[in-house]
């Protein structure tokens, strides 16, 4: 799935002339925290979010109920004194899988999607983000997510598919993620029906082993040290 198809196309942006009490502002009223900086037709130059406009108000305006002097001296720094020029963005026709993987090399919350022109067409999110890969894994529908330790070998997906299939269950999606053990993975078939039962016992009579999702999760985590 392209970034163009999950992407937020009705952005909020701001000129780089405006004081950050605006950006502020727009930010509250508009529920976000990544602002677009453009200028002339939609050409993004910046980016401005609300770390940057709280790192640069000061503590007294947000403890002191008439913060007028301190508002004025403030009316002074613009959107351009803070924003982050050039930013870095992501174009229409990335995938989904590019934009969650920079987003979490680049540790930010959103990306700009700018075209070949370098204008603004849309901003992807965290949020935008879950809401995609919810729909493609199938997520909206009610279901069961179990979790099937298999050996690494060709093969073994077909014959859990074939399981399911005989058993007239209709998948949400099949996702296969790594497992500590060498040799091992992990099969997460999402199952449109919540009557699983016979399912299940027919996979340990094939010798597999059924984990709890939740569990396989936390199993994941690194160890304190």
């Amino acid at each position: 799935m392209f970034v163009s198809r999950s992407m937020t196309r009705k952005v909020v942006t701001i000129g780089k002339d405006a004081d950050i009490l605006d950006a502020q502002e727009k930010m509250a009223e508009n529920r976000i925290r990544h602002l677009p900086v453009v200028e002339g037709k939609d050409c993004l130059i910046g980016v401005v979010t609300d770390r940057d406009i709280r790192s640069a108000l000061p503590y007294s305006m947000f403890k002191e109920s008439n913060c007028g002097k301190a508002r004025e001296k403030m009316i002074s720094l613009t959107v351009g004194d803070i924003m982050t020029e050039n930013p870095f963005s992501i174009s229409p026709m990335d995938t989904i899988q590019d934009a969650l993987l920079l987003i979490d090399l680049k540790r930010v919350g959103a990306f700009p999607v700018v075209d070949e022109n370098g204008k603004l067409v849309g901003i992807i999110s965290v949020r935008d983000l879950l809401r995609a890969f919810a729909n493609v894994l199938g997520l909206g529908e009610p279901g069961t997510l179990i979790c099937i330790l298999v050996e690494e070998k060709i093969g073994q997906l077909k014959k859990i598919v074939d399981i399911i299939t005989e058993e007239k269950i209709g998948f949400g999606s099949v996702l296969v993620a790594r497992y500590w053990d060498e040799g091992k993975r992990a099969v997460f078939p999402y199952l449109l029906t919540s009557n699983v039962s016979r399912v299940k016992r027919r996979l340990k009579d094939m010798g597999y082993t059924l984990l709890d999702p939740m569990q396989w999760a936390l199993d994941e985590l690194p160890e304190d040290d």
